[in-house]
């Protein structure tokens, strides 16, 4: 599951175009084919892929059951593989104690990991977590 700039999909779509711009496939229109396309993706080792159906699981979308442990398990592999999106996902699950025993330290570690990879709510979390804590020098850097 490569990701488009929002531009780019904006511009293919103003030309008429709703299919994939890398691939020319229709856009799947059903919950089962949607879920299917990502379930290819996940298989072929997409990382991206991975962080989508473990978004879905978290969230419980496309007829899937809601499950965190599912979740956390695609996240950790998605991050492993470079994903600032799941290190994020991950760092607000170990934030919130949702699924998984509240782990502050956990969780500032994939926010770190996240925000050194270009993610900006992942910082703006980090700076939070220090301006809590009373570090408002560092929270400072971070917002």
């Amino acid at each position: 599951m490569k990701e488009v700039c929002n531009g780019c999909t904006f511009a293919a779509r103003k030309r008429g175009m709703r299919d994939c711009p890398f691939c020319r496939t229709p856009t799947p229109k059903t919950d089962s084919k949607i879920l299917a396309m990502i379930r290819k993706r996940e298989d072929a080792g997409d990382p991206v892929a991975i962080w989508h159906l473990g978004v879905k699981y978290d969230v419980g979308l496309y007829g899937l059951e809601k499950d965190v442990t599912r979740a956390i398990e695609l996240y950790d592999r998605a991050a492993e593989l470079g994903v600032k999106e799941a290190h994020c996902n991950l760092g607000v699950l170990y934030a919130k104690g949702a699924g998984v025993e509240k782990d502050m330290a956990k969780a500032f570690r994939h926010f770190e990991a996240a925000a050194m990879c270009g993610h900006v709510p992942a910082r703006y979390n980090l700076g939070y977590i220090e301006g809590k804590a009373g570090n408002h020098v560092i929270a400072l850097q971070h917002l």
